[in-house]
């Protein structure tokens, strides 16, 4: 069993559960909550090998699933797949204003790592980033595209992220997560800030 220890401030509104998805792999996860103070638990986290914990900064909550590469039918990885792994490595590296890696990162220097870290090119900002490809709709978007934000409703792009699929983008927040996170593209906060995507990384 792989151990991780997490420290989470617990408020009235926040909730921390485990979830698995609709597979052949068991996920399992075992929590030990021990009290630290008057709002700080320290949560010791075990769970099986072949299942993940994804954490969700902005709602405050962990899911349990199994692990991608498991459950896929694939003899071998695609430039998504291996771009969603480099992603999902970097969650809760910290949020850097002009950084783009390996450690720290603002928004579009996160998405410009992880392509360029994939021999794709890309412009360094979210705006020109967003000047670079077809516009996709909501319903077009497909895993690995790159989504574009609109935060501050200034109307013009400040903020870009990747897309993983079912409803989830990863993206480095300098919100609440201040760093790498994922969020939900169809729930709280970003449903309305969302303004379109655009594919890098065409059929494979």
């Amino acid at each position: 069993m792989k151990k991780i220890l997490f420290t989470l401030i617990i408020t009235a509104s926040s909730m921390v559960y485990a979830q698995t998805v609709t597979s052949s792999v068991d996920c399992k996860m075992h929590i030990d909550k021990v009290k630290s103070g008057n709002t700080q638990f320290i949560l010791t986290l075990s769970h099986n090998e072949k299942c993940e914990i994804m954490i969700d900064h902005n709602k405050s909550t962990l899911t349990l699933m199994a692990k991608e590469h498991n459950i896929t039918t694939l003899s071998h990885k695609t430039k998504t797949d291996n771009l969603i792994a480099l992603a999902k490595s970097k969650i809760g590296n910290k949020y850097m204003t002009a950084k783009a890696g390996p450690d720290n990162f603002d928004c579009s220097g996160f998405v410009y790592y992880l392509f360029k870290s994939n021999d794709i090119s890309i412009p360094r900002t979210s705006l020109n980033q967003s000047k670079s490809g077809k516009k996709l709709t909501r319903e077009e978007l497909k895993k690995g595209d790159i989504l574009f934000f609109d935060t501050a409703n200034r109307k013009h792009v400040n903020h870009s992220g990747v897309y993983l699929g079912e409803g989830k983008f990863i993206h480095s927040s300098s919100g609440k997560a201040y760093g790498v996170t994922i969020s939900n593209l169809d729930s709280g906060f970003y449903p309305d800030k969302f303004r379109w995507g655009i594919r890098k990384i065409e059929s494979e």
